[in-house]
This record gives structure tokens, C-alpha cells and sequence, in this order.
């Protein structure tokens, strides 16, 4: 296949063009913020990103690369098809359930830098994937060009230039992929893709089936990308970057029924896939499964059954998809670990300045990590599923003690932490080839010989990760309180000093235990100096009314 410098110059054109629009939310960014806020600007917006611009960007953040090449992919994939597609609806359903009418004031919501990383590292393999197809360069060699373009792009502005550019990108994703799908579905080689659903012609019928022996397999992904999607950090940073509460509530709704949108033409190609006979295109023998390619079906489909200059079309959508969800997964990695490790637990004093260069460092450390995983991927799809999967089992169960479970705490958290990680582990992976230590009942042996869990073990870790927590906490709890355990053990101050007036941070009080986010709008609130502050608790502020006024006291 010739290299094609067309395709490169279109790319570097579209990117090119996404970098002059971030450059110019960033130019906007610093002339209508106070360079005391520099940071809040660049993490929330200015906490005044508008309806329209905020339901493109929430949308955009989900649709990403993995997002379209994985529903593509799992479409595609004989023995899976349509019915094996969750991510479109998994998502949509967690937007539509992510977003409560108020936030309790307690909440410190866990967040892992990992699993940015994870959806980092889901964005550059399809991008990498695509170009390689398409311009026929290395993938290797396309996987990092477009990791050092994604990073360089985000460092030029914060939260504005994503919001911004994503706009832009949503409209390339929805207009390069609606192009192809008629060219493709054109091609001689392409059965009707009616017929393919349920009729086995050049494979299994695309539609797919849910076994009697997977049905939990089944229940068990979809609870994980249903309930998984729910503590993404990039989703409550668009929240809090939201100019009222009411906007906040729109926007989710408005990014659910995006996401089923924008999940139709990746459906489809996953079909014209599944439904056309590559022994009669360029691509020849064997077809794609056979090559292990299934999870780059979405680039194959775009440069053998399209014209060359329509699949730079779906080419400008695959990068618009990468980039929409690449710049949001590098802002909240970075800007989590700022904000929630560097500033509260080593630095509480540090300048603004400061935590905007830590920022900036951060954005390429993660930028590397996830290029490193990404370039040891073998499943779109799988990726996308992996992103979820920390979530589900380890930050889920803290937000529902969280929010819901009175009188949990620190050494809860971290039990369930360490519970639901083991179980994962143990229950094995085999998108990362990792032999499961635990057989669950049904476990069988793949292709590869890696054994696959039917068993619902995923819902069972995060399920013991959420019980654990609890039980903890109140152990913890009773320990302490009954005097069985001195005060001076409570190192993390969970129990003991979370009760005392001088370690309450007066900025964050509030007579109520709930606060709506227009609220918080205005608040810049100084940073507790404890690691505890993480997992406060609502009977913390039972004692609002009773605090005495310390301001002058401590003049004196």
C-alpha cells in the first residue's frame, strides 16, 4: 500500500487547526481571568462555561477514539456483534444517572490518576491504529507523534481550549463519519447489511447473542460500564465548570443522547465489516479476524471500501474523536494530581504559579505513561472496558459510602480499597494476558489459553469493596470510641480528630448537609491541611452552629 501524503497533509492541516482554536481559548482564558485564579481557570473554566459549549465538551470527553473503534470493533467480532456493544448505552445510562439535584457538602469524591492515564492510553492506540491504516506508517511511530501533538495541545490552555475545541471536534466526528458510511455501504463487496444481521453469510449474523452460559458475563460488563461511568473525574470537572446548577443537569442529559448519536455510524462500519467479503477488495486474504486486526476494522473499513479522499474524511473524524478525549483525560490527570496530592498532602501553601507548573510537568509524565501502554494494546474495545473497570470496583463503592453511608472514614476507604483491587487482580485479565489466581465457577480456557472468568467477579470485587468500607469504618469507629484503642493511634485522623474544632476548616462550614454546585460558584475555599479531609463526613458539620468565632483569637 503507498504512502500517502495527501492523508499526512490533511492531518497535519486538521491539527493544525484544532491547535489554532485551543491557542485562542487559551488567549481568551488568560484576559478574562485574575492571575490569582489562573489555576481555577484553567482546571473548571472560570466556572462559566455556558450550556451549548458544555453539552459539546461533555459529549466529546465520551466519545472518544476507544469509544468509536471499540464500538466498531465489537460490532465486527463473530461470536460478539451488536449485543456485545455496550459502551453506548453503558455510558448514556451513567450520564443519566451521574447527575444528582445536589451535592452533599461532605463529599471529597476518591479519585485515582490511574485510570485518567487508562483513558488516555485508550485515546492514542485508534488514533495510532488509523493513521498507520490509512497513511501506511508505523503504528508505533503514529502512536507517538500523536501522543506528543495531543500533550503539546493541551499545555497551550486548561479547561477553556478543551470546551472549545471540542465543539470543533464533535462536528468533524459527525460529519467525517456520515460521509463514509454511504461510500462503504456502496461498495460491490458489501452484502446488505439487513440481511448480514441475521443471516450467517461471510460470518456469524452481526447482530450477535447472549449465550445461557454468558449472560452473566454479560450483566457483569454492563453494570461495570453503567455504574463505572459515574466517578470519571473529566465528568465533574465539566460539572463544576458548569455556570449553574441547572446547566450541570441539562448538559448530562444532553451527552447521553450525544452518545448514542454518535455511536450509529460506528455501529454501522462495525456491520459493513462483518458484511463484506475482503477476497474481493484490496485488502485480499485473510479477512481482518484472521490477521488479529478485528480491533482496527473502523481504518480497514475507511481505506478499502471508500475512496482515498473520503476516508481522510473518517481519518479528520478518528483524530477529532482522539483529541476530544485525549485533552480531557490529560487535564483532570493533571489537575487531580495538583489540586488533590501535590497541593493538600506536600505543598497547602503553594502559589498558584506553582500548581500550574506542576500541572504542566504532570501532563507529560501521564502523556508518556500512556503512550507506553499504548503501544503494548491488542484491543481497542478492551481498553475501553479496562477504563471502567478500576472505577467500578474501587472509586464506585467510595462514592456510595460517601455519599450515602453515614459515619464511614479513611481506614474504610482504604480496606475496600485494598479488598477490591485483590480481587481483581486475582480474578485474572486476559486483555493483558494475566492468569487468574481465583476460578470462579465456569472459568474456561480462550484461544490463547489465558482463562476467562464467567462469573460475575467484577460486581462480587466491588461489592466486598463496598462492604468492606463499611465495616471497617465502623470497627474503626467503635475501637476508638470505646476507648479500646488510644487516640494517638488514629494516625489518619479519621475518628478522633475529625470531631475536634481546631482541625474543621472554617471556609468549607455550611448549615445544610446538602449545597447546590451555582453555590460553589463563588467559593475559593482555603485547602485542609490533613489527608483526612479526603473522606469527611457529615457529622463534621453538625457543629456549624456551635463554633465559636476564632478569628480574633487567633490574632491574639
Amino acid at each position: 500500500m503507498p504512502f500517502h501524503v495527501e492523508g499526512l497533509v490533511a492531518i497535519a492541516v486538521f491539527y493544525l487547526a484544532i491547535l489554532a482554536v485551543g491557542i485562542w481559548a487559551a488567549w481568551k482564558t488568560k484576559n478574562t481571568g485574575s492571575d490569582g485564579d489562573r489555576s481555577e481557570a484553567i482546571i473548571v473554566g472560570g466556572r462559566d462555561i455556558g450550556l451549548l459549549v458544555g453539552g459539546f465538551t461533555m459529549t466529546a470527553t465520551w466519545v472518544g477514539g476507544g469509544y468509536i473503534n471499540g464500538t466498531a470493533e465489537a460490532v465486527y467480532v463473530p461470536g460478539y456483534g451488536l449485543a456485545w456493544a455496550q459502551a453506548p448505552i453503558g455510558y448514556s445510562l451513567s450520564l443519566v444517572l451521574e447527575y444528582p439535584p445536589a451535592v452533599p457538602a461532605r463529599t471529597k469524591i476518591p479519585s485515582v490518576t490511574y485510570t485518567n492515564i487508562m483513558l488516555f492510553w485508550c485515546c492514542f492506540f485508534p488514533i495510532g491504529a488509523t493513521i498507520s491504516v490509512i497513511i501506511d506508517i508505523n503504528i508505533n511511530l503514529s502512536v507517538i507523534i500523536s501522543a506528543l501533538i495531543a500533550t503539546l495541545y493541551t499545555l497551550v490552555g486548561g479547561l477553556y481550549s478543551v470546551a472549545y475545541t471540542d465543539v470543533v471536534q464533535l462536528f468533524c466526528i459527525f460529519l467525517g463519519l456520515w460521509i463514509s458510511v454511504p461510500f462503504a455501504l456502496s461498495n460491490p463487496a458489501v452484502t446488505d447489511i439487513g440481511f448480514t444481521a441475521v443471516h450467517e453469510v461471510h460470518q456469524a449474523p452481526w447482530l450477535g447473542t447472549i449465550g445461557s452460559l454468558n449472560i452473566y458475563t454479560w450483566l457483569d460488563n454492563f453494570l461495570l460500564l453503567t455504574f463505572g461511568g459515574i466517578p470519571w473525574q473529566a465528568y465533574f470537572q465539566r460539572v463544576l465548570s458548569s455556570s449553574s446548577a441547572t446547566y450541570a443537569q441539562v448538559l448530562s442529559f444532553l451527552a447521553a443522547f450525544g452518545c448514542i448519536v454518535m455511536a450509529i455510524p460506528a455501529v454501522l462500519i462495525g456491520a459493513i465489516g462483518a458484511s463484506t467479503a475482503w477476497n474481493q477488495t484490496e485488502y485480499g486474504v485473510p479477512d481482518p479476524i484472521a490477521n488479529k486486526e478485528a480491533d482496527m476494522i473502523l481504518p480497514i473499513v475507511l481505506q478499502y471500501l471508500c475512496p482515498v479522499y473520503i476516508s481522510f474524511f473518517g481519518l479528520g473524524a478518528v483524530s477529532a474523536a482522539v483529541m476530544s478525549s485525549a485533552d480531557s483525560s490529560i487535564l483532570s490527570a493533571s489537575s487531580m494530581f495538583a489540586r488533590n496530592i501535590y497541593q493538600l498532602s506536600f505543598r497547602q501553601n503553594a502559589s498558584d504559579r506553582e500548581i500550574v507548573w506542576v500541572m504542566r510537568i504532570t501532563v507529560f509524565l501521564f502523556g508518556a505513561s500512556a503512550t507506553a501502554m499504548a503501544l503494548l494494546a491488542s484491543s481497542v474495545y478492551g481498553l475501553w472496558y479496562l477504563s471502567s473497570d478500576l472505577v467500578y470496583i474501587i472509586i464506585f463503592p467510595q462514592l456510595l459510602c460517601v455519599l450515602f453511608i453515614k459515619g464511614t472514614n479513611t481506614y474504610g476507604a482504604i480496606a475496600g480499597y485494598l479488598f477490591g483491587l485483590v480481587l481483581r487482580i486475582t480474578g485474572g485479565e486476559p486483555y493483558l494476558y494475566l492468569q487468574p489466581l481465583i476460578y470462579y465457577p465456569g472459568c474456561y480456557p480462550d484461544e490463547n489459553n489465558i482463562y476467562v472468568q464467567r462469573f460475575p467477579f467484577k460486581t462480587l470485587a466491588m461489592l466486598t469493596s463496598f462492604f468492606t468500607n463499611i465495616i471497617v469504618s465502623y470497627l474503626a469507629k467503635y475501637l476508638f470510641e470505646s476507648g479500646t484503642l488510644p487516640p494517638k493511634l488514629d494516625f489518619l485522623d479519621a475518628v478522633v480528630a475529625r470531631y475536634s474544632r481546631e482541625h474543621m476548616d472554617k471556609a468549607t462550614l455550611v448549615k445544610s448537609d446538602n449545597i447546590v454546585l451555582n453555590e460553589l460558584a463563588p467559593v475559593n475555599p482555603r485547602h485542609s491541611l490533613t489527608l483526612s479531609s479526603t473522606f469527611t463526613n457529615k457529622e463534621a458539620f453538625n457543629y456549624v452552629d456551635s463554633s465559636p468565632d476564632l478569628s480574633n483569637t487567633e490574632d491574639n
